[in-house]
């Protein structure tokens, strides 16, 4: 098979939302196959990143934002949508699930006030985890960064947090116990 031919199967389950395929985005199958479109987050995906944060198990929220909620508060939501595709950057995963297109995964990073540095976030649906997902929203963050001319990402995390830190590994950061909070650590990756 070609691989004119395999883009053309992942791509299948996403024609119907061709509106969802404008601009810069990636079709990539995960370890098992799955396809997944990979893009820029967007105005439209409001509601889907509410619905994927909401979904998340208190574990999971726990790990991505140091702490849990109920519901995520509209000023956090607007933090999180308020993208500038330069010094905030954010790449969501969607799958085709019964007809919509539904939030798996996203990445994201921020810059910091020196503008050489930028904080990082990966978070994965918990049902579509240890698939392979985490790393491609990963490598796709990494490579914006990179052409963006950021030194230096980095991400603070939970301790305890084994699957960041067998990301944060795998990816080659490097990880070192929070000066600040012993109960967090933080994982970093030379851009240069």
């Amino acid at each position: 098979m070609s691989s004119t031919t395999h883009t053309a199967d992942l791509a299948k389950p996403f024609l119907p939302f061709l509106d969802a395929l404008e601009g810069d985005h990636w079709i990539e199958p995960l370890r098992d196959g799955t396809p997944v479109l990979i893009r820029p987050l967007s105005a439209q995906d409001r509601a889907r990143e509410i619905e994927f944060i909401e979904r998340l198990s208190h574990k999971s929220r726990r790990m991505r934002f140091l702490g849990d909620f109920q519901h995520l508060a509209p000023r956090t939501l607007d933090q999180l949508m308020d993208i500038d595709y330069e010094s905030q950057m954010a790449f969501v995963a969607l799958i085709h699930d019964n007809g919509v297109l539904r939030e798996i995964g996203v990445s994201r990073y921020s810059a910091t006030g020196d503008g050489k540095r930028c904080e990082c976030a990966v978070t994965v649906a918990d049902d579509w985890q240890s698939r392979g997902l985490g790393v491609l929203l990963m490598r796709h963050l990494i490579d914006v960064a990179r052409r963006k001319g950021f030194r230096q990402m980095f991400s603070i995390d939970a301790s305890e947090n084994q699957a960041m830190r067998d990301l944060a590994s795998y990816l080659g950061f490097s990880r070192r116990v929070n000066p600040d909070d012993s109960t967090q650590v933080v994982h970093s990756l030379d851009l240069g």
